[in-house]
């Protein structure tokens, strides 16, 4: 039986935060960060790939400060490493393998060159790499996707919610339902303090006001997977073409006919390559 999002709910007690997470498996820790938007979590985000990964790995799906069913966060308190580093702390667990999308790529970029003695593996699916002109949008500005994102925190309602689950893939017509899309509205409209801390910190820098450094990206050394959709119009493509470019032990796989969500819109795919490459690459698992 596939695991449910019941059956897989757990919550646990940092030194700072209480957390939401969803467990399945056994075997190596495999740690899946979701990205920002308006009713994101650890679920929503990877529904689709926790039964496949929990059949090679001891799989943790969290909902990060200030997302899902874990405690609201403002932007001074925003910092995502720190609180990958308490789960990995109050859970026991030394090293894990890290896979993030969009910010949580981000997140696990950073903690591979700041904690590199906690990680094994690294995977990434659309991340950002900062703000250089010709990144996102010409000028440098948010890109067509980061917009609709910020506009659907203000009024997360059924239609914004459409059109920022339309943007986030290139098949629309198989996802943008109107039963995901009403549920990832009441999603986040059930957490307002979520919403509220999200637009109220974007002049600080949420949701990343902390930053991978660019220059510590070739010192990255644990083996790196980036998967990266070609018709991603949230972070363009180019943003991994640069991580392959600055990080040592990488390679990166470019999906055809995928957005922003490549572990959604090719599901079974993205599970045959994290598993493969985790599974077959050696990592720092001493």
């Amino acid at each position: 039986m596939a695991p449910t999002q019941e059956d897989t709910a757990r919550t646990v007690r940092t030194k700072e935060w209480t957390l939401r997470y969803y467990e399945a498996g056994a075997g190596h820790p495999l740690v899946l960060l979701h990205g920002s938007g308006p009713g994101a979590t650890g679920w929503s985000n990877f529904s689709a790939n926790i039964e496949a990964l929990a059949r090679h790995f001891h799989v943790y799906a969290v909902d990060m400060p200030g997302w899902g069913d874990s405690d609201p966060a403002t932007v001074d308190r925003l910092d995502h490493v720190d609180a990958a580093i308490q789960f990995l702390d109050a859970l026991g667990i030394g090293k894990a393998a890290f896979v993030g999308n969009s910010m949580g790529g981000q997140t696990a970029l950073r903690l591979a060159t700041e904690h590199p003695g906690r990680i094994t593996h690294l995977v990434t699916m659309g991340p950002p790499v900062g703000r250089a002109p010709g990144l996102f949008a010409p000028g440098g500005g948010p890109s067509e996707g980061l917009k609709v994102l910020i506009e659907t925190y203000r009024d997360p309602s059924p239609e914004n919610m459409r059109r920022l689950v339309e943007i986030m893939c290139f098949d629309t017509a198989r996802f943008a339902t109107p039963e995901l899309c009403r549920a990832r509205s009441a999603a986040a409209l059930a957490r307002p303090e979520h919403l509220r801390n999200y637009v109220d910190g974007l002049p600080a820098g949420a949701p990343l006001p902390i930053w991978a450094k660019p220059e510590l990206l070739p010192g990255i050394a644990v083996p790196t997977l980036l998967i990266h959709g070609r018709d991603d119009r949230v972070v363009p493509f180019e943003n991994s073409l640069h991580l392959l470019a600055n990080i040592p032990d990488s390679r990166l796989v470019l999906l055809n006919r995928c957005g922003h969500w490549a572990m959604i819109e090719h599901a079974d795919e993205f599970n045959r390559l994290v598993t493969d490459f985790v599974r077959n690459t050696p990592g720092h698992r001493d």
